[in-house]
């Protein structure tokens, strides 16, 4: 007999069920259902999944799409519910309006229905779920609006309560004249999940399985269930009406198409002629001296595609915004595949030129795939809210609102609430995240767990294992992606739900990036760049400060400074946007980049895909001429000739498997996404026989053939595209050229845009210092919000610190004691004490060494705060002439309460005081290294800055220690790391013993590490943070 599940919740009914929708839809099929109703609680977030699956794996059976409400949320147990079906296309328009208009009643996460919405889902089918302990008149209701579109669900879970549900069902059945039809309640596609629901359920309910009671279920029949057992299970009619709804449900989402806006196209034009007209004016701004033949064809051939995809509104939609933010003077510029694209550099929503790179459209566009374009525009991070509010402002929220991003369980949050769920004591859990290491490949996480303590033997340690395996990857909840866009021309709440997000002023559809690229329906991302709002801080100071009125535009013309090469060659790049790593550090004395393009290749180099792919030693020998360069053809060398012979950039590959092997544009550009899954899917291989064929058919040699394979494979693990790179490039270029001509108003910029880069604030104040810039310390007579520059007494710029360094103040009352602030400054603490601060934030400033203008010290300060004689009716009239005298802080509690206050000292660098107090005997300086002769045994010491671990460096991390002189690399081997994993991973001063290692070409120093000695008891109360493996 056939079957359809009408009631069925997946994981994405956060923390309610226990299998994914995929998984769902694979074990219905598996079973012999005739379909399968997705109904999650208010929400269609998982059905894009569904329905992907289902068409991947050709999957034969019916996906309706629905959603299960409760009158009552916040109270799961022992209630009714109404699980909703969209019969068709406006059915489902229906359906997303109710999710979005109860969704956005409440904040994030919740939602509140009545009887009376379910009104206007004329075109849906209802099924009422009533329980004996609800009373309530919605049966009334519903079969008063829904007389021909309602039944009542009925559940057989084989427990005790069965009885008196089934009769309150046919009860109600009876009384309102409705049909019954079978439900399952689904939480889990196999029984096997049980034990995962019962723990989902603790978590949601924050308290133990063993005390979870009645709210757990009676047993596992909540899961898909054999077709003989549903037979056994309910009478015939009940199971033949779950069949006869599935065939009223003929909605699917391959349905969905949606228009962009149409009020951006004056009259007089449509959307491809006024596209067509911006270009036209655009290339007179581009191309002064007229545009190159090969560019107008470019132009040409991407204004027809973009014409036949309909695509224009997209692109006038990206212009408009971009058009906004040159009105506000917010800087911003285009990234990623778009760079390809020349309408977008006509447009001015790009900013490489096409001449400067080889561009390659099928990147961006592709008549072959179905696939939206992508246009990524960065703008200054701290002024992004603007543009968001103002495309809710222009095209309302009705028709506008962010992609979600679905947050999951990782390792670290599925071990914490496994475990609380388990009863495991909150300490062993800590223990536990802190210290395994997930990137080491020889001792799995099971392994090093039960290393810690963990008893993999037991039964709750078994549980521990599996669960946490099998929880990494569910969706915890939905978030708001960066700055992903979807706008459409009418009501965006019949495409998907619209929910509110946990920022104010925003609001969320449903469905992620990956959901949007499954539908092909378009977005925009709105996207935020720390670089480029201290690119715009830094140009106002140097107008401020210089009298030079410069535009990023301007920076860029001048992009053959050989001084900004020569300190970028040495690797002088702390602060320079994405050659700022340790890694591109080293790289950039061994590259020796010298114009702009060299900068191009220098960001993509230093990325797992050459790296894996065996490219970067290849090219740097060849750069340095001590290795030879062979083409095979004319044709390769056309696309390989500006980096040697060596394929760096992705497009570079797709050009390749076009030339050489004969794919066509919308082949390479396939090709290019399976690189980026093989690992996953191994979707590369149905490429390698045409790949290597096409080139041995074109007469190209089988080795060749194989070795470009090998590098492809390499590009799997993250190859960087040109046109990305190139989009950086800008950027890249832009700060160094600030950094060297403009050190003051370049630091001072960048510590005003943090949090941002690799950098903390006292990082950069010590690189500020080692380029002879000099920081003055915070004040409450100088100091404003923000960090400043200052003329000093020998006419030199100095930064100094701002009061929004200061930990515990908030912006708002600051800046108005500064807006009172007399202009000769305050002459005593009694003129800042009547401002009426409050007592917190004067005790904040105080102790940050903010009031020494009043009191010599810190200390002093902060007892002067505590007179409080003036509040005292007998005592206003006494005035203390001669305050007591506190004796000021010693070296070592001082940088403590420095870093305590604002995570920075300009008195002494914490490794120096401990080097003048002689505890780290034996120890070098950074300085002291540069002398020192390759293979030497050295010992040194620092601050542990940063922890990185590539994927493409077989095990080793690579650690930076910061002393008073600079940074040093430390190069720990996986070995050496397990050996010594306390002070490995958790040492904030660390020691070490080992050999160091020089490069003969580019002088770059690294240490091998030995022995690793964690002494951060030494200073046990600094406060320090390091940038661990991002």
């Amino acid at each position: 007999m056939d079957y359809a599940e009408l009631h069925c919740l997946s994981n994405f009914s956060f923390l309610r069920a226990a299998s994914h929708p995929q998984e769902l839809l694979q074990q219905a099929h598996t079973l012999g259902y005739k379909a399968l109703a997705l109904t999650d609680e208010c929400s269609v977030a998982g059905v894009v999944r569904a329905y992907q699956y289902k068409k991947e794996q050709g999957l034969n059976i019916k996906l309706i799409i629905g959603s299960e409400f409760l009158l009552k949320p916040d109270q799961l147990e022992a209630q009714e519910s109404i699980v909703v079906l969209a019969k068709n296309r406006q059915g489902y328009a229906q359906l997303c309006q109710l999710i979005s208009l109860a969704r956005q009643r409440c904040e994030k996460g919740r939602y509140q229905v009545y009887q009376h919405d379910f009104k206007a889902l004329s075109e849906c089918l209802l099924i009422w779920n009533p329980h004996p302990n609800s009373i309530s008149e919605l049966g009334k209701t519903l079969s008063t609006q829904h007389k021909q579109r309602l039944w009542v669900g009925c559940h057989r879970r084989l427990s005790a309560l069965d009885q008196s549900l089934n009769t309150h069902c046919q009860s109600m059945a009876d009384h309102y004249d409705l049909p019954i039809v079978a439900l399952g309640q689904v939480i889990m596609h196999n029984p096997n999940r049980q034990m995962l629901h019962d723990t989902l359920t603790a978590i949601r309910l924050g308290m133990p399985v063993y005390a979870c009671g009645y709210a757990l279920q009676a047993n596992r029949e909540h899961s898909l269930r054999p077709l003989d057992k549903i037979v056994k299970l309910y009478p015939p009619s009940w199971i033949q009406a779950s069949v006869t709804i599935a065939r009223q449900c003929d909605f699917c989402l391959s349905e969905l198409s949606y228009q962009y806006p149409a009020e951006l196209v004056p009259s007089g034009y449509d959307a491809n002629s006024y596209l067509h007209y911006l270009v036209e004016q655009g290339k007179a701004i581009r191309f002064p001296a007229g545009v190159p033949h090969d560019i107008a064809l470019i132009i040409d051939k991407e204004l027809s595609l973009i014409a036949s995809e309909g695509y224009a509104h997209f692109f006038l939609t990206v212009y408009d915004l971009v058009q906004f933010a040159k009105s506000q003077r917010i800087l911003y510029q285009g990234r990623g595949s778009s760079a390809n694209s020349v309408v977008c550099y006509c447009l001015e929503i790009t900013a490489v030129d096409p001449r400067q790179i080889q561009v390659l459209f099928e990147r961006f566009i592709s008549k072959e795939r179905a696939e939206p374009p992508d246009i990524d525009v960065d703008f200054e991070h701290q002024r992004r809210e603007e543009i968001i509010q103002y495309i809710y402002q222009k095209y309302g929220r009705h028709r506008a609102a962010l992609a979600a991003t679905v947050i999951t369980y990782r390792f670290k949050s599925a071990v914490r609430e496994v475990g609380k769920a388990l009863g495991i004591n909150l300490p062993q859990l800590e223990l536990f995240i802190k210290n395994v290491d997930r990137k080491d490949a020889s001792t799995s996480w099971h392994e090093q767990l039960q290393s810690l303590g963990l008893d993999g033997q037991s039964h709750v340690g078994r549980c521990f294992l599996q669960l946490v395996e099998t929880l990494q990857g569910f969706p915890r909840h939905l978030s708001q992606h960066v700055g992903g866009f979807i706008i459409s021309a009418g009501p965006l709440s019949e495409l998907v739900p619209i929910e509110n997000a946990s920022m104010a002023e925003r609001t969320v559809i449903q469905w992620d990036k990956d959901d949007l690229a499954s539908l092909a329906l378009l977005k925009v991302d709105v996207l935020a760049l720390g670089m480029l709002s201290a690119i715009r801080r830094a140009l106002h100071m140097v107008q401020h400060h210089h009298g030079r009125q410069l535009s990023l535009a301007d920076i860029t013309r001048m992009d053959d400074d050989a001084k900004v090469y020569a300190m970028l060659q040495q690797g002088d790049s702390v602060g320079v946007f994405q050659v700022e790593s340790r890694a591109q550090m080293s790289m950039l004395p061994r590259l020796q980049p010298a114009c702009f393009y060299d900068l191009v290749i220098q960001i993509a180099i230093v990325r797992p895909g050459p790296i894996q792919g065996d490219m970067v030693h290849p090219f740097l020998r060849r750069r340095a001429g001590k290795e030879s360069i062979d083409y095979p053809s004319p044709e390769v060398r056309q696309v390989l000739e500006r980096t040697l012979g060596v394929p760096i950039f992705q497009e570079q590959v797709i050009k390749l498997a076009m030339v050489a092997a004969g794919f066509s544009g919308g082949e390479a550009d396939a090709l290019r996404r399976a690189m980026s899954s093989w690992k996953r899917h191994g979707e590369l291989d149905q490429f390698r026989h045409k790949l290597v064929g096409g080139m041995v058919t074109r007469g190209y040699d089988k080795a060749f053939a194989e070795r470009l394979y090998q590098q492809i494979l390499g590009f799997g693990e993250y190859g960087f595209p040109e046109s990305h790179a190139a989009s950086f490039a800008v950027l890249t270029y832009a700060s160094a050229w600030l950094k060297y001509h403009y050190p003051a108003a370049f630091y001072c910029a960048i510590l005003n845009s943090q949090p941002m880069g690799f950098y903390s604030a006292s990082q950069l104040v010590q690189d500020a210092r080692r380029h002879d810039v000099q920081v003055l310390p915070v004040c409450i007579n100088h100091s404003a919000w923000d960090h400043s520059l200052e003329t000093t007494d020998t006419a030199e710029l100095a930064i100094r610190l701002g009061l929004r360094q200061v930990k515990g103040v908030r912006q708002g009352p600051i800046q108005e004691l500064i807006a009172q602030r007399p202009p000769q400054g305050f002459q005593g603490l009694s003129q800042v004490q009547a401002l009426h601060l409050a007592k917190g934030q004067l005790e904040s400033l105080a102790s940050a060494n903010a009031l020494t203008c009043f009191s010599g010290h810190r200390y002093q300060a902060r007892w002067q705060l505590l007179d409080n004689h003036q509040d005292l009716p007998l005592l206003r009239e006494i005035h203390e002439t001669h305050p007591e005298q506190l004796p000021a802080p010693v070296a070592l509690n001082a940088l403590t309460e420095d870093y305590a206050s604002l995570n920075l000292s300009l008195e002494h660098h914490p490794i120096a005081l401990l080097r003048h107090a002689g505890l780290l005997k034996g120890c070098i300086s950074t300085r002291q290294m540069a002398h020192k002769p390759h293979q030497s045994l050295v010992t040194a010491a620092g601050l542990v800055t940063g922890r990185q671990r590539p994927g493409t460096a077989s095990g080793v991390t690579f650690i930076t220690l910061e002393d008073e002189t600079g940074n040093t690399n430390l190069v720990v081997w996986q070995g050496t790391a397990r050996a010594q994993r306390q002070a490995y991973l958790n040492a904030k001063i660390l020691k070490v013993k080992g050999i160091l290692e020089r490069d003969p070409d580019s002088q770059v120093i690294h240490i091998i590490a030995g022995k690793l000695i964690d002494c951060s008891h030494l200073l046990d109360q600094l406060n320090i943070n390091s940038r661990d493996f991002h």
